[in-house]
């Protein structure tokens, strides 16, 4: 039977309790347990996939499709375990379920309500699946004492008393703020924040304490006292220099022994933690820099595109190089005072990502261009894909008015709206009048590369797999005047109706892909074309 491991949080949001989850997955991995990660988030909407990326940050695909927070972003590049449809439920689509079974008439008459009935779909939730387990850890979203999340606290409550106390591990994460004017740190927050998750019938195993500074052992024995857990429990989380150091800090302060103390393992083997610090080597001892821009439109919040930071991280590890990334306003190259050579030309690549909207698309086509022109590394993903084939057929295959139907009407298609293709389930359909949430062409899809092309020579196969979340698609039917001007369709669908890849051959480097590469990436496993985007830009970096 798996053990569960919740995490919670309280005192203020960001502590990190999605790296603390993705971490102890990882020691507990390391040390030769078959884990699983999850995350419950508090929030009404079915998913995150309409929400805008200011507000809720990027959307994280799953193989099955899945459109989810992007904490199982982080669960995935820790762990390389793939997440599930199944690793994601939010409280829109824990009350819709139950809502349609009403209307079924499934409960028989009975008064609907929060206990027990959506509390039981909760724990239905976090017990499916998980064959095979060692560990499931899951991870509750929010701050403990919002309206929101108290069903999801009540459940686990109610959890622990269902599966044994010997089956669950409570462990909280809470700040310790230091207080320049008293010269302290004060842990009445913490105090406070335990208090009211006790107050839930939840009493913590482990307190994970953020702090600036290093918490002495006389407020760890405070904390300890006044919240009911040994002092080996109180476990210090201070700032580290690079995420991925966050396992190895963990361990050195016994976080992953303190929880298996909770479970009474005291014979685990010690974890092998070889993979973590050769990345760190890497991170602190680098053989060079590169500097890529970023020409996005979400620019002013990074976590809009988190996945695609740590995938161009992951570039550089493999590559044993420093990865500087400038995050480029597109919009600001469509202002007419806009110097575009002042601001690109000393990048050594350019990478233009996915995205929605019509704000920036000019600017980012600008981009392109000047990444074509100037022989600069280019990378484009999703939208910035269809930027580059849009750029293409503006200046290399003479069809001025080109553009795409998602900006507007136009006479020239170049990129439409997708409505037909072929998925897991079957043929699916889509129209302009479908429903936004959850209906684009989402989750993984293959592709067939062409034998002498790029990103073959990058993957070192013809046949790959790799996840998409678009809406729209380049028209197929505009391959022949593209290719006269250069800009060759080297992966299609398999049945050969859906651009995937395009590449100028002509070019140092210059890719264009539909689907989200960034997604699969991990800092031990560094996806192919992310590695070659940062090893062309590390020779470009030598040219100029």
């Amino acid at each position: 039977m798996a053990r569960f491991i919740f995490v919670t949080g309280g005192v203020v949001s960001s502590l990190g309790k999605g790296l603390l989850a993705a971490s102890l997955g990882a020691l507990l991995q390391a040390r030769g347990f078959k884990v699983r990660i999850r995350k419950f988030d508090p929030y009404l909407n079915v998913d995150p996939g309409t929400m805008s990326p200011y507000q809720h940050g990027e959307v994280y695909v799953t193989d099955d499709g899945a459109e989810t927070d992007l904490d199982l972003g982080h669960y995935e590049r820790f762990t390389g375990v793939a997440s599930r449809q199944s690793d994601n439920i939010t409280s829109g689509r824990i009350y819709r379920d139950i809502i349609a079974r009403e209307r079924r008439g499934d409960y028989l008459g009975a008064t609907v309500q929060v206990i027990p009935h959506v509390t039981n779909a909760i724990k239905e939730f976090a017990l499916a699946d998980i064959e095979g387990l060692d560990f499931v850890i899951c991870e509750i979203g929010g701050t403990v004492g919002d309206i929101e999340s108290l069903p999801f606290v009540e459940a686990i409550r109610q959890l622990r008393n269902d599966l044994g106390r010997d089956s669950c591990c409570f462990v909280h994460t809470t700040l310790v703020p230091y207080l320049a004017a008293a010269g302290e740190l004060k842990t009445k927050p913490t105090q406070h924040s335990v208090r009211e998750l006790t107050s839930y019938g939840i009493q913590p195993d482990v307190l994970l304490c953020r702090a600036e500074r290093p918490i002495p052992q006389g407020e760890r024995a405070k904390i300890a006292l006044f919240c009911n857990v040994p002092a080996s429990a109180v476990i210090q989380a201070l700032d580290a220099r690079s995420i991925y150091d966050v396992p190895l800090q963990y361990h050195r302060e016994g976080l992953d022994d303190e929880v298996l103390r909770v479970f009474g393992i005291s014979d685990a083997p010690a974890p092998d933690l070889a993979r973590w610090e050769d990345i760190m080597d890497r991170v602190d001892h680098p053989e060079g820099e590169v500097t890529i821009g970023v020409v996005g439109k979400y620019v002013g919040l990074q976590d809009a595109y988190k996945s695609l930071r740590e995938a161009l991280v992951h570039g550089g590890l493999a590559n044993r190089v420093k990865v500087n990334i400038r995050w480029i306003d597109a919009e600001v190259f469509e202002m007419e005072e806009a110097d575009l050579a002042a601001e690109l030309e000393p990048l050594h690549g350019i990478l233009v990502p996915g995205g929605f909207g019509e704000r920036g698309s000019e600017g980012k086509i600008a981009s392109v261009k000047f990444a074509r022109e100037r022989e600069v590394p280019f990378f484009g993903i999703c939208l910035g894909m269809q930027m580059a084939c849009i750029e293409g057929a503006r200046n290399t295959a003479g069809i001025e008015k080109a553009s795409t139907t998602e900006f507007g009407e136009t006479s020239e298609p170049v990129v439409g709206l997708i409505t037909e293709w072929m998925g897991p389930e079957g043929l699916q359909k889509r129209s302009a009048e479908t429903d936004l949430g959850g209906t684009m062409r989402l989750g993984a899809y293959a592709a067939k590369l062409s034998h002498n092309s790029k990103v073959a020579q990058q993957y070192g196969t013809t046949e790959i797999s790799e996840r998409h979340r678009h809406r729209y698609e380049v028209n197929v039917h505009y391959r022949a005047a593209l290719e006269k001007g250069g800009l060759i369709f080297s992966g299609m669908s398999p049945d050969g109706e859906l651009p995937e890849i395009v590449e100028r051959p002509d070019h140092p480097w210059f890719i264009g892909v539909q689907f989200h590469p960034e997604l699969k990436s991990r800092p031990f496993e560094p996806h192919p074309l992310f590695k070659g985007f940062i090893e062309a830009a590390l020779h470009q970096s030598r040219l100029v």
